[in-house]
């Protein structure tokens, strides 16, 4: 497969890094490939988007599809969203998947226009149109095994959670933390912030604000944070390794990220959503002649989300694996229920 960078030219739609125009073998897809659109932070924040990308990447291969990914620009709106999709659309890429609740109004607006592409959108499901897939997930779930994990791993039974947005689909990530933290210690000690009220002031898309975020909980007295905020958590992480305490990853399996590389000996383990995995999911079934539509939700259940245990250190912890196994198990058997706010 022949693979261009090519740069979109239009003002406000962003950098693309990839284009390749290739069609599946077997005959039933036509359509250029897939066009994926990132949220704030962009490629390479090692969390969200990169998770996106990974399914990205795996569909490429597989169905030898072609595909454009394309990054957002600073301070963009939503009519430099609606002219990203559309040119991507007006190209014959098909799906072409939004990245984050921030694409809701652009997708809402692009796929009615063009009714016989496969929209997709990842963490928004308020779109009902018929060409449009609603990836979304019970993030709660797996911030409940971070909060287990906290609670059993802290020495001073005193943690914390940073946010990097104060909206609903974040505190959906603190409710289960807290609840998972406790349910293992009920008068357990949990710091919480937010980065940023909006999207717009860098709540995902600021490391630096995160590192402020954690230097500050850590002088407070927690020794394990938990980040769900984006490229923001780079400096969650980093600021928890300086101070060798625990930080817990989200998203994508941060204790394999490349970039974090230095830091992995203090990720004690990752909250996983599995992005990729519905972005590969939504590629299959457009290939396939049998789109995706309507809501589409990841849980513990079906591997939309869990806990990452690749850091060997977490491993030796047996008492730290056997409880967070357990929370799994009761939350996939229905004996506890994560609250979502």
């Amino acid at each position: 497969m022949t693979v261009a960078v090519v740069a979109l030219a239009a003002a406000g739609c962003g950098k693309s890094s990839s284009d390749s125009s290739s069609t599946a073998e077997n005959g039933k897809y036509s359509g250029k490939g897939i066009g994926l659109a990132y949220d704030i932070g962009g490629k390479g924040d090692q969390s969200f988007n990169d998770a996106a990308y990974s399914g990205f990447q795996k569909a490429e291969t597989e169905f030898k599809v072609g595909g454009r990914d394309v990054e957002p620009s600073d301070n963009e709106t939503d009519a430099d969203k609606v002219q990203r999709l559309e040119q991507l659309a007006k190209s014959g890429y098909n799906p072409i998947i939004g990245v984050g609740f921030v694409y809701a109004p652009a997708v809402k607006e692009v796929a009615a226009k063009y009714p016989k592409i496969t929209f997709g959108i990842i963490d928004d499901n308020s779109n009902t149109s018929k060409n449009v897939a609603d990836m979304v997930f019970h993030e709660e779930q797996s911030s409940y095994l971070a909060g287990v994990a906290a609670a059993k791993a802290t020495k001073k039974n005193h943690v914390g959670f940073i946010g990097g947005v104060d909206i609903p689909l974040i505190h959906k990530f603190e409710a289960g933390f807290i609840q998972g933290a406790q349910s293992v210690n009920p008068k357990i000690k949990i710091e919480k912030q937010y980065l940023t009220q909006t999207p717009q002031e860098g709540g995902f898309s600021s490391p630096d604000k995160g590192e402020n975020a954690a230097n500050g909980q850590i002088d407070s007295g927690a020794d394990v944070i938990y980040a769900a905020a984006g490229l923001s958590g780079q400096g969650v992480i980093k600021a928890a390794a300086e101070h060798k305490i625990w930080a817990i990853g989200v998203d994508s399996d941060q204790y394999k990220q490349d970039a974090l590389a230095k830091y992995k000996d203090y990720i004690l383990g990752s909250a996983l959503k599995n992005v990729g995995g519905a972005v590969y999911d939504l590629v299959k079934s457009v290939v396939n002649g049998k789109p995706l539509s309507g809501e589409v939700r990841g849980d513990l259940k079906s591997g939309g989300v869990g806990f990452a245990d690749s850091n060997p250190k977490y491993q030796a912890m047996k008492d730290v694996v056997a409880a967070v196994d357990k929370a799994k198990q009761d939350i996939v058997d229905g004996k506890v229920t994560v609250k979502t706010q």
